[in-house]
């Protein structure tokens, strides 16, 4: 195993912790500033802090960029779009525990995916991690109690986010399907680019749209965007396409069934949103059905 293969197992436990705080920013967005000015501002300031380390290699392979135009509008359309200005507008009517949890599902959808349509290879061992990982985000949602099943209640917010989990399953098992001659940290910039493009004319409409009565940006936004552009930004969307080439999309998947785990901490350090026991039960199930995937 190379060196920088032997990071891939560790990142897979650090990823989720860098994911779920995207989670926390839309909540505390909800009142500070508009969701697709957000996505904008944190994807614009995003590629502007990479593209002193990729335009050179974006310059050289600017016949590939043309060549695979079309695919990176399509993903960045899913990655950057749907799946950061409709997370946000989720934020505004349902918590972030709820927004990690809808988005543990996507493992399941992503791993089947892979292996009907990347042909990856599932063992019974990694089989095995998926229904325990399952079972726990599974008890996490019914808090320990399946009475607590009938009395699930949907909100407009949840249906953002399940929106957002479709299309970022897609995006998972696009970007390892559909080769590409950029490598890694280039392709991302590409990506994020045909995002912007997606994004700007929604982004227009909906500061046409605010009333006269919404608070200009302030501070407390620039803080967002800066931490929406750092942290779930940049920082985990390079990690995942790094595990997705060294693991696999199956198996890098199952990195957002520690969503809810790490979510339910943050939440309850930045927001006061306490978990209960029954988290603590759910992430003794997630947590060997991670390693159990993951070991050689």
């Amino acid at each position: 195993m190379g060196r920088a293969a032997r990071w891939a197992p560790l990142l897979l436990w650090v990823v989720p912790g860098l994911w779920s705080s995207n989670y926390i920013i839309a909540r505390l967005a909800r009142d500070v500033l508009p969701p697709h000015l957000l996505a904008t501002g944190r994807w614009t300031l995003a590629l502007a802090l990479m593209l002193p380390f990729v335009g050179g290699a974006l310059w050289r392979q600017r016949a590939a960029v043309r060549a695979e135009w079309r695919r990176l509008l399509v993903l960045g359309g899913l990655g950057m779009w749907i799946c950061g200005a409709w997370v946000y507008l989720g934020g505004h009517s349902t918590s972030a525990t709820n927004i990690a949890l809808i988005y543990a599902v996507s493992p399941i959808a992503i791993a089947v995916a892979g292996v009907l349509l990347l042909h990856e290879r599932m063992s019974a061992a990694q089989r095995a991690a998926v229904v325990l990982a399952l079972a726990g985000v599974l008890f996490i949602i019914l808090r320990g109690d399946i009475d607590n099943l009938l009395a699930v209640r949907f909100t407009a917010g949840d249906g953002w986010i399940l929106a957002a989990m479709v299309s970022w399953t897609a995006y998972s098992v696009l970007l390892k399907r559909w080769s590409s001659a950029l490598d890694p940290a280039a392709r991302l910039a590409a990506i994020i680019a045909g995002g912007l493009v997606l994004l700007l004319p929604f982004t227009a409409l909906e500061w046409a749209l605010l009333p006269p009565t919404h608070p200009p940006p302030g501070l407390a936004a620039l803080g967002l965007v800066v931490l929406a552009a750092l942290v779930p930004g940049v920082l985990s969307y390079t990690a995942y396409s790094y595990l997705q080439r060294e693991l696999g999309a199956s198996r890098t998947a199952l990195l957002l069934y520690l969503a809810p785990v790490y979510a339910a901490l943050l939440a309850w350090v930045v927001l006061g949103e306490a978990p209960g026991w029954h988290h603590a039960v759910g992430a003794a199930l997630i947590l060997p059905g991670i390693w159990l995937a993951t070991r050689r």
